[in-house]
């Protein structure tokens, strides 16, 4: 019988390299166990071939930005709006026609936090990224980047509402930014807004005598959510800015 190792011994022995290497190794998806990936450096070999992929190097993973639509009921924390539950962005998740290229590795999910956070209860577009930069930039553009959504909504709009929304609301002892707003059918607002704050759109649609039903965003800047199914994922690609 052949004694049973841990993965990441097996790929310092092969690659002859040190631990923290075969490590870098295992992250990057560069190695094969009978030529599936495996990047569990704790995973057990037992008589299988390991080998590295061809284009194997140890440059460390590089942080990801992913967009996810937040399907309703997904349970979003109010009090910790940048996390989303665990479980909803995983592999199994990732949508089928995603065209970025990008290898799907264990390593994109670690660290995974909201850029432009949605608000609670809210569906549609997140912003998901390991890349602090990226929630630093969209925190300093907030007040000049627009974001645009469906809100649907239930009552009666008052006379003159949709003119009120539009311009002419104070919200937190403010006035709001001129906003585009119009209808979508009979039941859906669509918002186009700089600036947007936590309760923004609920206040606004109370101020003119309607109740907010469900709020899903659909663009953050120039990065628009298009046609990805609701509860599936994709990578953001390297032609797409904000």
């Amino acid at each position: 019988m052949v004694e049973p190792l841990r993965l990441v011994k097996c790929v310092a022995d092969v690659a002859k390299c040190s631990r923290r290497e075969a490590e870098l190794y295992l992250a990057g998806g560069w190695v094969l166990v009978d030529g599936q990936m495996v990047e569990e450096p704790h995973f057990l070999v037992q008589g299988q071939k390991v080998e590295l992929h061809k284009h194997a190097n140890l440059q460390a993973v590089e942080p990801v930005i992913i967009l996810y639509n937040v399907p309703l009921g997904a349970g979003l924390d109010p009090a910790t709006p940048q996390l989303l539950p665990p479980g909803l962005v995983n592999p199994h998740t990732r949508a089928p026609d995603d065209g970025s290229q990008v290898r799907t590795l264990r390593q994109h999910f670690v660290g995974l936090t909201q850029a432009a956070p949605l608000e609670a209860q809210a569906t549609g577009l997140a912003i998901l990224t390991q890349d602090f930069r990226l929630q630093t930039k969209l925190a300093n553009d907030a007040t000049t980047m627009e974001q645009e959504f469906n809100v649907e909504v239930e009552g009666k709009l008052i006379s003159g509402g949709l003119e009120l929304l539009r311009h002419g609301l104070y919200f937190r002892g403010r006035s709001l930014p001129q906003t585009q707003v119009s209808w979508q059918n009979e039941i859906r607002l669509r918002f186009a807004v700089k600036g947007v704050q936590p309760g923004q759109l609920v206040f606004m649609c109370q101020s003119v005598g309607l109740r907010v039903v469900n709020i899903k965003r659909l663009r953050v800047g120039r990065v628009s959510m298009g046609k990805l199914p609701v509860g599936q994922w994709r990578y953001l690609t390297q032609f797409e800015r904000f």
